[in-house]
């Protein structure tokens, strides 16, 4: 996004805040506290949106809570996102990321699934989607799998002498960027989506947090089968008019240019593991995943994988601010009385398509999927203003809060256009002008959404019969 478009887009919402701030349209619902704080809320999500002179998300978030601060609203309110245990879920998380990346060890994982892979193009998409359930069930940082896979995904359709244009080039890189960001959406740990999904639940008292089982009962099924989907559709969609000709002996050499294991790779990859059955048997153990993530980053640190000089420039304070800020959203709005008038509104809009599962799956789906194209935050500020509606209708239509965390991660996952989906930017930024065509981005992007649509045809059956309705 260009300079003046950045600024002429934060100065929209910021007319719509002031406008807000001094005409009082939603009186008397709505308190002058209640005001301001929407006012100022609105202001902040277009500093989020459109980032004018560069401004941080973490400076952004940081002007939203001195503001909340100013009118009164307590300490303990305003900052009650950086409290819960999913910003300290979070924060360590992202360090596995960071340890997988400095060791070599995500690079190795790839290029071993390339190394053992017959070279079709099915044998290839099904290699990615391993990989991503590997890397993933490894790190739940994104940003760090699409970093790792993408040069290896542009090594490999270089080595194949995949023209650049060509669909057949788009294909293998389209579906490598798929499988870093899909499949890790099926548990809590599998992506970020988790720790900030969690710590939204938890601010709410109704909503509480949310365990690794729970996440699993109603985010694995719709994951795995959007995940299948997707490179199914994909392949038939854009569908290579050439074949494969090289051996996959080359792949093998490429892979033995890695060396030996180092013992830091050996050593982060035993902790990343344990800690995931760690996870996974939370409901045996009762370890909070919190503590198994703080006691694997002190591990990390102990073997001298994470140096002290890692600390600060290992990973991204800025989207730890950012997100710890969306979290302590909800609290400022009870404070503040927005979420009550934002329950009696967003009700009243829900309320016809809670009728039915079927209707309530595919309206808000989609109603997602057209959000997407204006919260480009993560899709972090829908969230924490719907989180004042869904007690309300769990205990009025018996709509299982739960069934919400998959609607979240498909939405956020998103990329109908690139400017929708940061981990497309990092990707493409990572091709440089050697990746994929944009034309075949967006068809890809139609693609996932279709994959979302058959999917749900699986699972809305599914949540009737575990009760989620």
């Amino acid at each position: 996004m260009n300079k003046k478009a950045s600024i002429a887009g934060a100065a929209v919402f910021l007319i719509i805040g002031i406008i807000i701030l001094f005409a009082k349209p939603f009186l008397p619902a709505l308190s002058d506290k209640g005001h301001y704080v929407i006012s100022m809320l609105i202001i902040t999500i277009g500093l989020w949106i459109f980032r004018p002179f560069a401004i941080p998300l973490s400076v952004s978030g940081a002007f939203f809570m001195a503001s909340a601060l100013v009118i009164g609203i307590p300490a303990k309110e305003v900052f009650s996102g950086f409290s819960t245990s999913a910003v300290w879920t979070l924060i360590p998380a992202l360090f596995f990321g960071f340890a997988l990346a400095k060791t070599g060890l995500g690079k190795r994982i790839a290029y071993f699934g390339m190394k053992i892979t017959t070279l079709s193009y099915g044998k290839l998409l099904l290699m990615w989607a391993l990989i991503g359930i590997a890397l993933s069930a490894l790190t739940p940082s994104i940003n760090v799998r699409v970093v790792i896979i993408t040069p290896i995904a542009l090594n490999c359709v270089d080595i194949l002498k995949l023209e650049k244009g060509s669909k057949e080039r788009s294909l293998i890189l389209l579906s490598a960027f798929a499988m870093a960001i899909i499949p890790g959406t099926g548990w809590i740990t599998g992506s970020l989506n988790g720790p900030v999904i969690n710590g939204l639940y938890t601010a709410v008292p109704q909503l509480g947090a949310i365990t690794f089982n729970e996440w699993l009962k109603v985010s694995l099924l719709p994951a795995g089968l959007i995940s299948v989907l997707t490179l199914v559709l994909g392949y038939f969609t854009i569908k290579p008019s050439k074949p494969l000709k090289l051996s996959k002996e080359i792949f093998i050499e490429e892979y033995n240019k890695l060396g030996s294991p180092s013992k830091q790779e050996k050593v982060t990859g035993l902790i990343l593991t344990l800690s995931f059955i760690m996870f996974v048997t939370n409901s045996i153990h009762h370890v909070p995943d919190a503590a198994t993530c703080l006691i694997a980053l002190f591990l990390l640190t102990a073997f001298g994988i994470v140096k002290l000089g890692d600390v600060g420039s290992g990973i991204s304070w800025d989207l730890v601010i950012f997100i710890g800020t969306a979290m302590g959203l909800s609290a400022i709005f009870t404070q503040s009385g927005v979420s009550g008038w934002l329950s009696s509104i967003l009700l009243k809009a829900i309320s016809p398509v809670c009728v039915s599962p079927w209707l309530f799956i595919y309206a808000t789906l989609i109603a997602m999927f057209l959000l997407r194209f204006i919260d480009i935050a993560s899709f972090i500020p829908t969230m924490a203003v719907l989180m004042s509606v869904i007690p309300q209708l769990s205990a009025s239509y018996g709509i299982n809060p739960l069934v919400w965390i998959p609607l979240f991660t498909i939405a956020i996952n998103a990329f109908f256009l690139n400017y929708q989906n940061m981990f497309a930017l990092v990707a493409e930024s990572n091709f440089e002008n050697n990746g994929w065509v944009k034309k075949h981005f967006s068809i890809y992007g139609c693609v996932y959404f279709v994959a979302c649509m058959i999917a749900m045809l699986f699972a809305i059956p599914y949540y009737m019969a575990i009760g989620m309705f």
